[in-house]
């Protein structure tokens, strides 16, 4: 089952449970991939469409950070709520040691040697880890491994 079907069925199943933050919820992440269909003018791919809820999982992350600080934990609350939601239809993130990994074998292959390579890696490292990682910890990785 593709991803998109998937947020449809969880979404007629908030319906059913009267469960309005998750409904909410869902409904933003598919007016979001209609948004980025009439921007692309054609229908997301599975990978477009992952990158899509990691952006909204991105949003809702720097939400919660922001409302913390601002002290409205009640605003905070109800963004980690959503972004629980949104990331049930992420695939499973990547541990640090993993993804160590992957960032050493593609500044190996690429024969990255300093820190004027990191675009270069960073532009190879983003579609492999997609909806995996967050990008932070992807480029402090590559930073630390090529600085």
């Amino acid at each position: 089952m593709d991803t998109r079907e998937g947020l449809r069925k969880s979404m007629l199943e908030a319906t059913k449970q009267r469960d309005q933050v998750k409904l909410d919820t869902l409904r933003m992440a598919i007016s979001a991939f209609r948004y980025k269909e009439i921007e692309n003018k054609g229908t997301l791919t599975e990978d477009e469409v992952l990158r899509v809820i990691s952006g909204l999982c991105k949003q809702r992350r720097d939400s919660i950070e922001q409302f913390s600080k601002a002290g409205r934990q009640d605003l905070a609350d109800k963004e980690t709520r959503e972004l629980k939601i949104l990331e049930e239809f992420l695939p499973r993130p990547m541990d640090r040691t993993e993804l160590e990994q992957l960032v050493k074998k593609v500044v190996q292959e690429l024969g990255a040697s300093g820190a004027k390579d990191t675009g270069k890696v960073m532009k190879t490292l983003m579609p492999l880890v997609a909806g995996k990682a967050d990008g932070k910890l992807v480029s402090e990785l590559v930073k630390s491994l090529l600085g």
